[in-house]
């Protein structure tokens, strides 16, 4: 069965997987090119880079993929009505020439002139039109194997192309606040309608084959989660500017050893996710690097599945209070200082609410309700919860986590929640791993009762960490349903007094901290471990949270 319903189109959602990233690391090697501007794309420079990571490539159809580093990829090559500039949260128009709101349920957009695709097509609002009624019927129809971003359009009506340049997005709620935040996020990347499929997942290949490509790269070649070979793209005429280099090739690595390996021998110029905490440290002190820190949104979070878990809604033994008394006690033993600096070396700092700090409307909802009320552990009220509910100790808890996904310290940090949870005697806890790929399929279809997940957000607002998990129609597909906390969500996304609208989300965290869809833990910086003759990491390390290719160069 899968876990995430279909026709659901009033939540946002994040992927699992921009779900996570935080750690961009970046180190020297031999690259040519490069000027003295740091202010983000600008006229190319020449040169190339070689690229370097272990994260994972879904797919490259945007309909199909919301992890970070399927959108990394998306980032490079397509085009978006809305983007974020270097150094800036905030969105502005990219292909589109304007975009405003001409009524309270109308949001248009226009075109820039003389657009086209990598191929030679015509970029025209068809192909917009295309890409949002595309988005929606693949999502509706569950052929995004759960695993798109079409939830984000949860506000989105329709979509009208009157001419070659017009297009209108009719809403279901007026005043929509995060809308044009949505154009530029994972929902929005824009595609060809002559090369995309309208209501299935279309294969890389085909893809890359058809060069169906508006953004400042074009790909030249493509090996899935093994190579990908981008170029300058002389067409774009987006906010970013040309890049300031020509080529560059990214090479996927399976285990982040040989990553640094390469970087500490020079055989690579950037090292993008992941490294360890205690890699970092190391390179902390590199003579050779140096180490840029960026603001960060990336948060860790564990996802209890209302249906699976001890006690859940399709067990033999399903209670509601005994399974709320379960995620309850897991959020009275999770010592999250002890993980922020056993595992992560203080790069990850703890969190105790669903919202990180820094975003307007966060609060710690999670601190005063659970464990010591301070922020540590109490295996005592653990005892008391379990007890009072009825429920036998030790609870049968199947914890699943990737050890592939969220960099290489993972194993050692569920390592450690294992040890929390069962060092009392009050939890059993099989603890298991899997590689990414299947991962992201097995937690949509009711496989794990918990599990890890990251969230790297799409956009610089509160909402993003609230309605893509906690709306009744959710990503995560857990089965979690507050109508109450469904009703706030969609209401302060459409509130437009500022004080009015952060009292709300204060709220909606509140509530969430009582149910315990997911029990949050850490939240973590943007890090950039860059050589010494590598420039731009400053400019793409920003609050946008994209890793933009088009800002570095080397020399």
């Amino acid at each position: 069965m899968t876990a995430v319903p279909h026709g659901r189109r009033r939540g946002f959602a994040a992927g699992a997987g921009l779900v996570a990233t935080a750690l961009v690391l970046a180190a020297c090697s031999g690259g040519s090119g490069g000027d003295d501007e740091t202010d983000g794309g600008g006229e190319s420079t020449g040169g190339s880079l070689l690229i370097g990571t272990t994260d994972k490539i879904t797919t490259i159809d945007p309909a199909g993929s919301y992890d970070n580093g399927s959108f990394a990829v998306m980032n490079q090559v397509y085009p978006f009505l809305m983007n974020t500039p270097f150094g800036s949260p905030d969105v502005e128009p990219d292909i589109a020439e304007s975009a405003e709101f001409t009524s309270p349920t109308e949001y248009t957009v226009t075109l820039k002139e003389g657009l086209t695709f990598a191929n030679g097509n015509d970029l025209t609002s068809s192909d917009v039109k295309f890409t949002f009624d595309r988005q929606l019927a693949i999502f509706e129809s569950g052929a995004d194997g759960g695993n798109g971003p079409g939830s984000l359009l949860y506000n989105l009506e329709s979509v009208d192309a009157p001419d070659d340049t017009t297009v209108v997005f009719h809403l279901k709620s007026e005043n929509d606040q995060v809308f044009p935040q949505i154009l530029s996020s994972p929902a929005g990347p824009i595609v060809d309608e002559d090369v995309f499929a309208a209501d299935a997942l279309t294969p890389d290949a085909d893809i890359v084959d058809g060069q169906a490509f508006a953004g400042p790269y074009t790909i030249t070649d493509y090996s899935q989660n093994d190579l990908v070979s981008y170029a300058a793209n002389p067409d774009y005429q987006g906010l970013l500017g040309a890049p300031k280099n020509d080529e560059v090739t990214v090479t996927y690595f399976a285990d982040a050893s040989n990553l640094k390996l390469d970087i500490q021998q020079g055989n690579i110029d950037v090292a993008f996710r992941s490294l360890s905490a205690t890699d970092i440290e190391d390179l902390r002190g590199d003579d050779n690097v140096k180490v840029v820190d960026g603001p960060g949104g990336e948060i860790r979070y564990i996802t209890f599945n209302f249906n699976t878990q001890p006690y859940g809604a399709t067990t033999p033994e399903a209670d509601p209070a005994k399974a709320l008394a379960v995620r309850q006690a897991v959020a009275d033993l999770i010592d999250r200082e002890e993980i922020a600096d056993q595992v992560y070396k203080g790069t990850y700092t703890p969190l105790y609410s669903f919202v990180p700090e820094g975003l307007t409307g966060a609060t710690e909802s999670l601190k005063p309700l659970y464990g010591d009320g301070d922020g540590g552990a109490d295996a005592d009220k653990a005892a008391e919860r379990l007890s009072a509910a009825g429920v036998e100790t030790p609870v049968q808890l199947s914890l699943q986590y990737s050890n592939d996904h969220y960099g290489p310290s993972s194993g050692e940090e569920y390592a450690l929640i294992k040890d929390q949870l069962e060092a009392t005697g009050l939890f059993q806890v099989d603890l298991q791993t899997t590689e990414w790929v299947q991962y992201a399929k097995d937690r949509t279809s009711d496989v794990y009762p918990a599990y890890q997940l990251g969230w790297f957000p799409d956009y610089s607002d509160a909402d993003n960490y609230l309605t893509p998990f906690f709306l009744t129609d959710n990503f995560l597909g857990n089965h979690y349903d507050n109508q109450e906390v469904n009703d706030l969500i969609l209401q302060q996304a459409v509130t437009p007094d500022a004080g009015e609208r952060t009292a709300l989300i204060e709220q909606i965290q509140d509530a969430v901290a009582q149910d315990l869809s997911t029990v949050p833990y850490l939240q973590g910086a943007q890090v950039a471990v860059v050589g010494t003759d590598v420039t731009g990491a400053e400019d793409t390390l920003d609050a946008s949270f994209k890793f933009r290719y088009g800002a570095l160069a080397v020399g």
